[in-house]
């Protein structure tokens, strides 16, 4: 855990090699400038690395804000560290957009939406992207490829086939 903070802040040098130095350097960086640590797929976490995040907020000098995404199961595991659990200020849970939701959300989500027709963001969701937005992130990488590779301006049907297909 220590080593990814590390590398997700951004830090010069070489990783400390004990635990107390590299401690004590993440919570002088954690607390010299606000921060917003995301992360995702918390189901997995061990409780060793939820009582390390713990640590960390509980310092009196860092300025930080954890946000713990995760999938099925995720509540109940975050649920199941009370020291943590009793910090947590929020607890979201999403669903999927609803047809309504993805038109007006999603040609606000990416420049390539922009432009689309509402109709070709209606026959995306409803055959690949299914209202998950985790879906319409990387169906949106597929598509920006291939405007690239058709040198069109704007999606359409034949530009979602082939994004389709990567998916």
């Amino acid at each position: 855990m220590r080593h990814e903070l590390f590398a997700a802040l951004d830090l010069p040098g070489t990783p400390p090699r004990g635990p107390s130095e590299f401690d004590a350097l993440l919570r002088e960086a954690l607390a010299r400038t606000p921060r917003t640590l995301v992360v995702d797929e918390a189901q997995w976490l061990s409780g060793e690395a939820f009582e390390y995040f713990r640590y960390l907020w509980d310092d009196p000098y860092t300025q930080l804000a954890i946000v713990f995404v995760g999938g099925e199961g995720c509540h109940q595991v975050l649920r199941r560290e009370p020291m943590l659990s009793s910090r947590i200020f929020i607890w979201q849970h999403f669903t999927r957009l609803a047809p309504e939701d993805v038109q007006a959300v999603i040609p606000l989500f990416h420049p390539v939406w922009a432009g689309a027709d509402p109709g070709d963001i209606a026959f995306a969701d409803q055959h690949a992207a299914h209202g998950n937005f985790r879906a319409w992130a990387q169906l949106t990488a597929h598509a920006r490829l291939g405007l690239e590779r058709t040198g069109r301006e704007r999606v359409d049907r034949e530009v979602l086939g082939w994004a389709f297909s990567r998916l």
